[in-house]
């Protein structure tokens, strides 16, 4: 195993961690028992990974590696002793976001790792970066990420596609790893910072639509 893919599996566990922070704190913004903690940490953190991994036909990783969930399920508790009652939805966003960096990075490595397409390859970095918060805001009843304007996706995408394409190129892992996670980042901190968001489509709909 060389030196990338030891870190690619220590952000793999990273984002997971951070991830399940987001889950967490979303129960603690509801008032939830320390079951549903876990839960929530767990369905968010390991979410993204699940859906790649059964839409590559892999096995799924954490069934294999519980060590996934025991890092959510640590976050989890983390945030029941330690998450700070003021400025919850603030922390929550930011860690969200450089869980959506790495995982977008990682998302595309696995499925590159395990034969994908390039175009496929980031679309599965975009699915595992996005899918867990996207069931996390279901769950916790908060408005998701898809109907609001800001750009969320899209940094997923971009990290996603600068790591692949970079990679098609012949730049090597690692830097390729780390331009896309700080593309991802970059971008998303543009949007929360700064109020960036894509164009919606022009005009308003008719009653009949």
């Amino acid at each position: 195993m060389d030196g990338f893919e030891t870190a690619l599996i220590w952000l793999d566990y990273a984002a997971v961690a951070v991830f399940g922070a987001t889950g967490a704190l979303a129960a603690a913004r509801r008032k939830h028992d320390i079951v549903t903690f876990g839960f929530f940490a767990a369905i968010t953190g390991v979410g993204g990974g699940t859906l790649r991994d059964l839409l590559l036909g892999a096995p799924v990783v954490w069934v294999h590696q519980p060590a996934y969930l025991v890092a959510c399920l640590l976050a989890a508790v983390a945030v029941w002793l330690f998450g700070a009652k003021r400025g919850r939805y603030r922390l929550l966003i930011w860690l969200d976001a450089l869980g959506m960096a790495a995982y977008s990075v990682a998302g595309a490595a696995k499925a590159g790792a395990l034969g994908a397409p390039p175009l496929t390859a980031v679309v599965l970095g975009v699915l595992t970066a996005t899918f867990g918060g996207i069931v996390r805001d279901v769950l916790a009843d908060e408005p998701s990420v898809l109907l609001k304007r800001e750009i969320y996706v899209t940094a997923a995408l971009v990290g996603a596609a600068t790591y692949v394409g970079l990679g098609l190129l012949g730049v090597g892992a690692a830097v390729a790893g780390l331009a896309g996670f700080g593309a991802a980042l970059a971008l998303r901190a543009g949007a929360l910072v700064f109020g960036w968001s894509l164009p919606g489509f022009p005009g308003r709909a008719s009653p009949e639509d």
